[in-house]
């Protein structure tokens, strides 16, 4: 289950003519991806026949937010949830890099019925398998895009396995982090995980 992420109408058109089941929509992916706009988001939900999840992220950088950024992010969730998108791509850390439980928890109840994906924000967390297992807990989330705290997928192998493998694991792994043609295959036999992201995906 191949997930594209893609930044324009074009790119998004083409890698749902290559395969992808999925479309992760993006503005500025120089900055990791922003909230796109929502032109585009209307453009994709019409013309695409794949689900689109929209990212929220409101501006680069860390992902240690403000209330005031967090009341745009709900916003931003609140117009997702009348556009047409099947659902939405978040991701938020405290201070001292753990999962932000709290404000997690209020956006991902806010997002509802839309399905909801923890970003690799969780990448820069001290502790992958905590912080997996703390999002494990909160109602909501479906899904986690993670490469296991490393550069890459294929060399965060060890810990996606480990991740795929806990048995009291209710949402799903995307595997993401440089996934290509050439190495998802190899990525989903050795970690178990079906579903992988990717620029380059497809």
């Amino acid at each position: 289950m191949l997930e594209s992420c893609v930044e324009t109408l074009e790119d998004a058109i083409i890698a749902e003519e290559k395969g992808a089941i999925r479309i992760e929509l993006c503005s500025e992916l120089d900055q990791d991806g922003l909230t796109p706009s929502r032109e585009l988001t209307a453009q994709c939900v019409y013309y695409l026949s794949v689900p689109v999840m929209a990212m929220v992220r409101p501006r680069g950088g860390d992902f240690v937010y403000s209330e005031a950024e967090i009341r745009q992010m709900e916003a931003e969730i609140e117009f997702f949830k009348q556009s047409g998108v099947a659902g939405v791509v978040f991701g938020l850390l405290t201070k001292d890099g753990k999962i932000d439980i709290e404000n997690t928890r209020r956006l991902a109840k806010l997002a509802s019925p839309l399905q909801v994906t923890f970003h690799k924000a969780i990448d820069c967390t001290g502790d992958i398998i905590k912080s997996f297992q703390e999002l494990n807990a909160i109602e909501g989330i479906t899904r986690v895009l993670t490469s296991g705290g490393m550069e890459t997928a294929w060399n965060g192998r060890e810990v996606l396995k480990q991740m795929q493998q806990l048995p009291d694991r209710k949402i799903n792994i995307i595997a993401a982090g440089k996934v290509v043609p050439e190495n998802r295959t190899r990525i989903a036999e050795f970690t178990g995980i079906t579903e992988l992201h990717g620029k380059k995906i497809v």
